[in-house]
């Protein structure tokens, strides 16, 4: 079931064909079940591709939400840290940019959404154990099925 919960929060995020084209590699897509398979030598890095896929997946609801560009580049680094071969090489590609991950919690005006979307975020980035992982990933669901993603979203308010 996680796998398929996994692959629905990457196709919910990513739901142009352009996006999934770009984004939704077949290693990608298919990162849980690998990990869900993986033997004892790969499970760490089988597990981090996981997470990248988590985390670029909240990071693209979250710029499509408030049209945010540091998400836009958080997610191009978790994008190439997803082409990485080791967990070694992961962690190299984002402390390369960890500016990028600092900047996205300065002068943010996020709303509601946006605030969960951050709180997945950093769920996802601590999660340790395929159980938090997939609370993370049923969670980002329910909330990815309920964002406003109108650009007028709150037109009722008056000025």
């Amino acid at each position: 079931m996680s796998a398929i919960s996994y692959e629905q929060l990457l196709h919910q995020a990513f739901s142009t064909a352009e996006d999934a084209t770009r984004f939704l590699t077949e290693p990608t897509t298919t990162a849980y079940a690998t990990f869900a398979r993986a033997s004892k030598a790969e499970v760490a890095f089988r597990f981090e591709r996981v997470r990248l896929g988590v985390a670029m997946a909240l990071m693209k609801l979250l710029a499509d939400l408030g049209d945010h560009e540091e998400s836009r580049r958080v997610l191009e680094v978790l994008h190439k840290a997803l082409r990485a071969q080791s967990v070694a090489d992961i962690d190299a590609t984002i402390t390369r940019d960890a500016k990028l991950f600092e900047r996205l919690y300065t002068n943010l005006y996020v709303n509601e959404d946006g605030e969960l979307l951050l709180n997945l975020f950093e769920r996802a980035l601590d999660a340790d154990s395929q159980p938090l992982m997939d609370e993370v990933i049923q969670d980002a669901l329910e909330v990815a099925g309920e964002l406003d993603f109108s650009p007028h979203g709150d037109d009722d308010d008056p000025e």
